[in-house]
């Protein structure tokens, strides 16, 4: 009876089909494959016995064959290029094989475990899928200066080691957690509040890295952290108003220590310029009167040779230029009485004066008129009185 036969479950009053009838029509079926057709119907007895025997082992070592065969084709397997297989035998590592078509002994034997190692996987510490989201009891960290900062990061590692990750690791994003979390902790422990916050978050995130990597390598976990992003970093949200005002206060000192600095490089260079022009001038005030006296002294010992050689004449030419030194300053003018000559007197000094005024422009012109007007009743008293004071020399100096 063939499987599809469609009286299959109407004989027997619908009950079950007969199992060794169902084992005698495959039997035939695989003897039929093979050439072997069974017996006459006629045939009886041990020899027909025998006949069926040896087509029913037949089909059994055909069965197991192929049984075989499947078994074996199971062991073949194919690893991609992202892929790293890991073969267990009985449950132990035996190797790990490289990206192409790959076989290992069937189950149960062997298995393989096929691990995508270029796949790049996220943990979130501190929060979960949003930064709003948070989780106090990881992102509250302690810095050096015993101030709180509410951090939340993210770590994005891949596999550099498949049989590492499968064996040494019991939760492997879990153990990425704590790692990087435990870096941080201590790396923050180390630094200041305002450092954590502004200018050190790069060296920060790179600084966790490392020592969370190495952390990872010493339980051989097979991980390989490619980077850490701060997402986050802030105080608390209790003291977050408080410390607002303390950073502008800080923005407002380094303000005015900036303009400070600034006044002080535009007073200090002017200062030190001004300092060193008085210390040149003063320098040159010295090296002249230096050389001033000098001078002088020469001179003198030079004049003091020739009033030894001639007293009276070095006195009278001495005299002579003193004279001659103090009057050329001077306007007045000086007449000899001593020989008794009638002289003309010439107001020279009124004469220099008025060639000075016509150089003049018009209103300094008006300014010094105005003034000589005042002048003039005075000036003309001296005249009278110098003209009277010849006339009574010159009658006393005649017979």
């Amino acid at each position: 009876m063939g499987l599809n036969d469609p009286q299959w479950g109407k004989k027997n009053n619908g009950g079950p089909p007969d199992i060794e009838a169902v084992l005698r029509d495959i039997n035939k079926k695989i003897s039929a494959l093979f050439g072997n057709k069974g017996g006459g119907t006629g045939n009886t007895g041990d020899g027909g016995n025998g006949g069926n025997s040896n087509k029913y082992n037949a089909s059994v070592g055909l069965i197991a064959v192929v049984v075989l065969l499947i078994w074996i084709a199971s062991g073949f397997y194919i690893v991609d290029a992202s892929q790293r297989g890991v073969v267990l035998r009985f449950g132990k590592l035996v190797e790990a094989t490289q990206p192409g078509p790959r076989w290992h002994l069937p189950f149960p034997i062997e298995s393989v475990e096929v691990v995508n190692i270029s796949q790049v996987r996220t943990v979130e510490i501190g929060y979960r899928e949003n930064v709003k989201n948070k989780i106090l009891k990881e992102s509250l960290m302690l810095t050096s200066d015993e101030n709180i900062i509410d951090i939340q990061f993210a770590v994005q590692y891949f596999l550099k080691d498949a049989g590492d990750y499968l064996f040494n690791n019991r939760a492997p994003d879990e153990n990425v957690r704590q790692a990087a979390e435990t870096a941080i902790r201590e790396i923050i422990g180390k630094n200041k509040m305002d450092f954590v916050l502004y200018e050190g978050r790069e060296q920060v995130a790179a600084a966790t890295t490392k020592l969370a990597q190495d952390i990872l390598d010493r339980y051989k976990s097979g991980i390989l952290l490619s980077k850490v992003t701060m997402q986050n970093a802030q105080p608390p949200e209790q003291v977050q108003a408080a410390f607002d005002d303390a950073v502008k206060a800080g923005q407002d000192r380094e303000r005015q220590k900036n303009e400070g600095q600034a006044y002080a490089n535009d007073v200090i260079p002017k200062a030190k310029g001004a300092a060193a022009r008085l210390m040149q001038e003063a320098d040159g005030y010295r090296q002249r009167v230096i050389a001033s006296a000098e001078g002088d002294a020469s001179r003198f010992r030079q004049v003091l040779e020739e009033y030894e050689k001639a007293p009276v004449v070095t006195r009278e030419r001495m005299y002579i230029d003193m004279m001659q030194q103090v009057l050329t300053s001077t306007s007045k003018v000086m007449v000899d009485q001593k020989n008794g000559n009638n002289l003309l007197y010439l107001p020279l000094d009124k004469l220099i004066q008025s060639t000075a005024q016509n150089a003049l422009p018009m209103p300094e012109r008006q300014a010094a008129g105005h003034i000589e007007l005042q002048a003039a009743p005075s000036a003309s008293t001296n005249d009278a009185r110098a003209q009277e004071a010849l006339r009574s020399r010159n009658r006393e100096t005649r017979p």
